[in-house]
């Protein structure tokens, strides 16, 4: 697809507005967690290479269209200056008089970041005049929010309407990963799907097992799959009212030729802590009175075989209650497989959602991973098979 990057713009003398993700963790003020801040650095630093000035649009929480000043953008100065080696100026308004002003008075090499855009209720509304508004600022838009492209908002998709306008390194570079494992993909293409519920991921089930070779179902949603074939989970984490749902699933998977693999084997426990008596049974010989909280190891050794002949992995969500060992064991030993087969060069990896980014990292393999998306929902909806505004604009 043709999509414009920041090589393709002329840069020089240029205001360029930059819809950048830094909704970030504070803590006593300051920022605990510079991650999403550091993952934008090369963008403004190759806008400024090329003599662009960066103006930064970004959102910070939900203030539902209010100023709300613990949602401020401000105390985030600190970080953005070390991560980019740059004074970053801020300007208390994201439109108007205020940040033209503070647009006009920067000084060469600096950064100007722009108030939270949600503090104005025409930010979730896609309102045109707050567009043309922002638009105003710059001469060039850029978008390096990949996570907020599932959003049709006034930064992320009105503005795009009004300016020339590209994809960031960030946005630049997923893009490049998703449309590699799900555009057109090295097969056999394995997916990992867990999770708590199905009913959060009907539309991800219902587009992979048209597009997978192979699906590998974990977490809590494994379990309404296995009563969906009959057998008793217990007390576990299960919705029975989608049994049929998922046994709907699991014949259109037969039908498109996709494989499901499902818990042959599952670890069990009567209390969910750290340490619990757990052991290992067959999927169909759940306790009545226990949980179903991870896969078991032949589980994992199906899996493991699965990951050995596949050329292309993406995955979504823990095969377990990985928070609390031992029902880490199934996710941690999957990924460091699909860790070492990437190592190796056997297998392209694209992960990405909270939980997932949480469980790799839980086993150190995150940065074992061909591409780790920080993406939540846009993440998903990529892997549903939807098309996101924020990219849809940037097309050629």
């Amino acid at each position: 697809m043709c999509r414009n990057t920041l090589d393709d713009m002329d840069l020089a003398g240029k205001r360029v507005l930059v819809r950048v993700d830094i909704n970030v963790p504070l803590e006593n003020g300051a920022v605990s967690d510079d991650t999403r801040i550091r993952r934008i650095a090369p963008t403004i630093r190759d806008i400024m290479s090329a003599g662009g000035t960066p103006l930064l649009l970004a959102h910070f929480g939900r203030p539902k269209g209010r100023n709300v000043p613990e949602m401020s953008l401000r105390p985030l100065v600190p970080a953005l200056e070390q991560a980019f080696s740059a004074p970053v100026v801020f300007c208390a308004d994201c439109r108007g008089p205020a940040a033209e002003a503070a647009a006009d008075a920067l000084e060469p090499g600096a950064v100007l970041l722009l108030e939270n855009t949600r503090f104005h209720p025409g930010e979730e509304g896609n309102d045109p005049a707050l567009a043309a508004e922002i638009a105003a600022l710059g001469d060039v838009y850029c978008n390096d929010a990949f996570s907020a492209a599932h959003r049709a908002h006034a930064s992320t998709e009105g503005v795009a309407r009004l300016l020339p306008s590209c994809a960031g390194r960030l946005m630049q570079a997923e893009l490049t990963a998703l449309e590699a494992s799900l555009g057109k993909p090295e097969r056999p293409l394995v997916a990992v799907v867990g999770g708590a519920k199905v009913s959060t991921k009907l539309d991800l089930l219902g587009n992979l097992v048209d597009n997978v070779d192979h699906l590998v179902i974990g977490g809590g949603m494994a379990n309404t799959f296995l009563a969906a074939q009959g057998h008793d989970v217990g007390k576990s984490l299960c919705e029975h009212d989608m049994t049929a749902t998922a046994a709907d699933i699991l014949a259109k998977a037969e039908k498109t030729g996709c494989d499901i693999l499902l818990p042959c084997d599952i670890v069990v426990a009567r209390e969910f802590r750290a340490g619990a008596e757990s052991r290992t049974v067959p999927a169909q010989d759940c306790p009545g009175d226990a949980m179903i909280l991870d896969a078991g190891p032949r589980t994992v050794e199906r899996v493991a075989q699965v990951l050995d002949g596949a050329k292309t992995l993406i995955w979504n969500g823990p095969m377990g209650a990985f928070e609390i060992p031992p029902f880490d064991a199934a996710t941690n030993a999957a990924a460091r497989r699909a860790a070492d087969l990437t190592r190796a060069g056997k297998l392209v990896s694209v992960a990405g959602g909270g939980d997932t980014v949480a469980a790799l990292n839980q086993a150190g393999v995150a940065g074992d991973f061909t591409y780790l998306s920080t993406a939540g929902g846009a993440f998903l909806e990529w892997m549903e098979g939807k098309t996101l505004p924020g990219v849809a604009v940037l097309t050629c």
